[in-house]
């Protein structure tokens, strides 16, 4: 029997050069890339649309020695909140008020009407200044840089007119405190604010002397201003589509006009109409002696 013929040794594969590799996975990359797509596999999404909540036509602007704060409202995040530091500050609420705490990189905090000021509160304002609001969060609305956020005791729905200017971004803070509205001009006002010299309170960080509020006025985005006596003005025609805050009455304790920016103020009758127009044209005046003063110190410095 013939012995069977000797075994050939099996070839080897040549081994790949430095850049074979790189090579063949170059040219695989497709068809993984087709084949991941072919499976099913999810593609990656458009960019998200912002949550950013849209502002109300009115804006609140606080006068410091550091400069002008203007911030506006999230209406449809927080309603109630918003309506009734919106009243505050159509009360002239916060004139003579302060920032009772300066914390650097957190928030300037502004301290409750009713023991802030050092003017005296007319009675409808001591009243708007008494009520008590509730905890209005919403997913997706957060303590970012510039948000403000209503102050509060510990319990949620306890507060009533100090709130916060978020220096900083803060997620603790979301979903346990009320963002109402955000700073819309200003925040280089707030960062030079920052600067004061404090002194640590058990949690809060103070300023060592006063950081007073020396005059307040809101206006409409839209409009540059208040509206003039009689105009309609519906308070939401700047595009953002962010609602409607009412003004206060003449007690401080409801809407007049129906929320519009003037003319007949319906059920309140001629003594209400007279009074809607009185509280317009205040508003005008003061608005318009801020702009005069702020016009004389840039062009006249010094005098």
């Amino acid at each position: 029997m013939a012995p069977p013929p000797p075994r050939r040794p099996r070839a080897r594969a040549a081994p790949l050069a430095p850049g074979g590799l790189l090579a063949l996975a170059l040219a695989l990359l497709p068809l993984l890339l087709l084949g991941g797509a072919s499976a099913g596999a999810p593609k990656a999404p458009a960019s998200a649309p912002s949550s950013e909540p849209k502002l109300s036509d009115e804006r609140c602007v606080f006068q410091t020695e550091f400069g002008d704060v203007t911030f506006g409202f999230y209406p449809r995040v927080a309603p109630v909140t918003a309506a009734h530091i919106f009243r505050l500050c159509a009360l002239s609420g916060y004139t003579g008020n302060h920032f009772f705490r300066v914390d650097r990189g957190f928030v300037a905090q502004v301290a409750d009407v009713s023991g802030g000021r050092n003017l005296t509160a007319s009675p409808e304002l001591a009243a708007e200044a008494a009520r008590a609001v509730p905890l209005e969060v919403q997913h997706g609305v957060a303590h970012t840089a510039g948000a403000v956020s209503m102050g509060r005791h510990s319990d949620p729905n306890s507060g009533r007119s100090s709130f916060s200017f978020l220096l900083g971004d803060a997620p603790h803070l979301d979903m346990q405190y009320t963002v109402f509205g955000r700073v819309t001009d200003g925040m280089d006002v707030l960062r030079r604010m920052e600067g004061v010299e404090t002194r640590r309170e058990g949690i809060f960080v103070m300023p060592t002397r006063r950081v007073q509020i020396h005059a307040t006025h809101w206006r409409f985005a839209s409009v540059g201003g208040p509206p003039a006596l009689g105009a309609a003005h519906a308070r939401d025609d700047d595009g953002t589509g962010g609602g409607v805050l009412p003004l206060p009455d003449r007690r401080g304790t409801g809407p007049i006009g129906g929320g519009g920016g003037g003319g007949d103020a319906g059920d309140e009758g001629d003594e209400g109409s007279c009074q809607e127009e009185l509280d317009h044209l205040r508003s005008r005046f003061d608005w318009q002696a801020q702009e005069l003063e702020a016009t004389r110190k840039k062009c006249l410095p010094g005098k």
